[in-house]
C-alpha cells in the first residue's frame, strides 16, 4: 500500500493550493465545490490504476481545509476570533488547525 498523494481538481500535484487570484480551470467554468472534489478524486482513484492506497480520506481533508482556512484567515485579516465565528469553530480548535498547517507560527 502506499500513502496517498496530494492532488488538485485537475488530477495528482504536490504544489500547494492556489489562493482565489488563481482559481481552478473546473471551478472556473462554473463546476461547484463538490463537483471539483468529485472530479479531483475519481482522476486520482483513475491514477491508481487498481493500486491501494492509505490515508485518503485524510489527505483530501488537508487538501481542501489549508486552503479554507488560509482564505478565511485572510477574508478576516487574520482575525481569529471573527474566523472561528465564520468557521464555526472554537478558536482553539481553530488555532490548532492553524498551527497544523503551519498559517501561524507554533509560538504564536
Amino acid at each position: 500500500m502506499t500513502r496517498a498523494e496530494s492532488l488538485d481538481a485537475s488530477g495528482i500535484t504536490d504544489q500547494p493550493a492556489t489562493t482565489h487570484d488563481k482559481i481552478s480551470e473546473p471551478f472556473a467554468q462554473g463546476r461547484s465545490l463538490r463537483d471539483s472534489v468529485t472530479i479531483a478524486v475519481s482522476h486520482y482513484l483513475k491514477e491508481l490504476d487498481g493500486q491501494m492506497s492509505t490515508d485518503v480520506y485524510d489527505m483530501v481533508l488537508a487538501e481542501v481545509e489549508a486552503p479554507l482556512l488560509k482564505e478565511i484567515m485572510a477574508y478576516t485579516r487574520n482575525n481569529q476570533t471573527k474566523a472561528s465565528i465564520m468557521l464555526g469553530l472554537n478558536r482553539g480548535t481553530l488555532r490548532k488547525k492553524l498551527k497544523q498547517y503551519k498559517l501561524i507560527s507554533s509560538k504564536d
